[in-house]
């Protein structure tokens, strides 16, 4: 039963040469306070930090990952996870308020992020930019989508001038990145003064097995890492907002791909005040063990799968759980 299977315990290590040299996956509980506080500790749990990335949080590996992906993202893979929705709520926080706005769509993909910006910002002042060119092929192919910039290119190094975008936007990207941090301070150093950026991306389960499938896939955040991690990159008024499907009721203890939409505002112009070393992975860069490289591609995408499961597990239950009862 999948019941049963969600409160199991799970203990692993992990081979050498796949990311995690020796390294021991012990899952335990993990309780999340209901309210959000910005934490100056920077793990995303106490078995897994963040200075190890998971097994798809690499550039190469999410570029091959989404090779495949691509071809039913929009119509079978996306939707059990980030609905309309769920998408329009995200954005309401970051105020796309003005048609005339510049507007940053990062890790945008197949453009069904960009797709909610365009209902109030001009196509033509948003630009999509995203490593994955099978993803972006697929964004070129949407109409509304046709004025809008369209550019391969690294979160963690984007090609833009400092002061430059009124809005940054990345959803469904931040659990690929191999330096989040990084990322998020690019994110401060595009933007104009007074410019807000919003990430939209995943949570961290609590439920033991979960918390195993999500360590080996990519990264899940905790709600206080994304606060830190804004706050360090110099952004002011950060905040975060819980979203996920309807059918899950609120339920979070599986942890979500798409779980909350987080905020901030820079406050003055110039560069992010956070100095951080030379960025560690390019996606131009050769694989060097072709055997490690596979070895995390079908471990990541096999861990994939386990949320796909949950996902229908929960929509199951949605239905037939009467409405005035937990699920």
């Amino acid at each position: 039963m999948v019941s049963a299977m969600l409160n199991g315990a799970i203990a692993i290590t992990c081979p050498k040469g796949l990311g995690f040299p020796g390294f021991n996956l012990h899952c335990r509980p993990i309780h999340r306070p209901s309210l959000v506080s910005v934490a100056t500790r920077c793990s995303v749990s106490a078995s897994r930090p963040s200075a190890q990335p998971r097994f798809i949080q690499h550039k190469k590996e999410a570029y091959w990952f989404y090779r495949f992906l691509s071809i039913g993202y929009d119509h079978f893979l996306n939707p059990p996870h980030f609905t309309e929705d769920m998408r329009d709520e995200a954005l309401e926080a970051v105020d796309l308020s003005h048609p005339d706005m510049r507007v940053v769509d990062v890790g945008g993909g197949t453009g069904f992020t960009t797709l909610g910006i365009v209902k109030t910002v001009n196509a033509k002042n948003v630009t999509i930019l995203d490593q994955s060119p099978h993803q972006l092929a697929k964004a070129k192919q949407k109409e509304a989508l046709k004025e809008c910039k369209i550019l391969q290119g690294d979160a963690e190094d984007l090609p833009f001038p400092t002061d430059y975008a009124d809005r940054y936007v990345s959803a469904g990207s931040i659990e690929y990145w191999p330096d989040p941090q990084r990322g998020i301070r690019e994110a401060y150093r595009v933007l104009k003064m007074g410019g807000k950026a919003c990430i939209i991306g995943p949570v961290y389960p609590t439920l033991r097995l979960s918390r195993f499938f999500a360590d080996v896939w990519m990264l899940f955040p905790k709600e206080e890492e994304y606060i830190d991690w804004f706050t360090k990159a110099g952004f002011k008024d950060v905040q975060v907002k819980r979203i996920g499907p309807k059918w899950y009721r609120g339920v979070r203890r599986h942890g979500l791909i798409i779980g909350c939409s987080v905020t901030g505002t820079k406050p003055a112009s110039g560069d992010s005040p956070l100095r951080i070393g030379p960025k560690e992975e390019d996606i131009e860069k050769p694989v060097n063990n072709r055997f490690a490289f596979l070895g995390r591609f079908l471990l990541g995408t096999l861990a994939a799968a386990w949320f796909m499961l949950v996902t229908v597990y929960m929509w199951i239950k949605d239905k037939i759980v009467p409405k005035d009862q937990p699920i």
